[in-house]
């Protein structure tokens, strides 16, 4: 099994390394390598890759766990 890690830069996309399988809206697979970058800014000219429009755009987003101990479940659940 492959480890796959998925890291939310600072002010920038989520970089994804491993093996993973991304499908577009009708369910085909795109052709990736082991690490790509997904844009989270919104303004990418690629989407669903991030083609560096985040620094054109300044956009900010700094994630880091909001307190210790707190479980990804919370976090999501607290947010619906």
């Amino acid at each position: 099994m492959n480890k796959v890690t998925i890291t939310p830069t600072d002010n920038g996309p989520y970089v994804i390394h491993g093996g993973v399988t991304l499908l577009d809206g009708e369910g085909n697979p795109y052709q990736l390598s082991d690490t790509i970058a997904l844009c989270r800014c919104g303004h990418s000219s690629t989407k669903p890759f991030c083609d560096g429009s985040h620094e054109r755009v300044n956009f900010a987003a700094v994630n880091r766990p909001t307190s210790p101990g707190r479980t990804m479940s919370q976090v999501v659940a607290s947010s619906f």
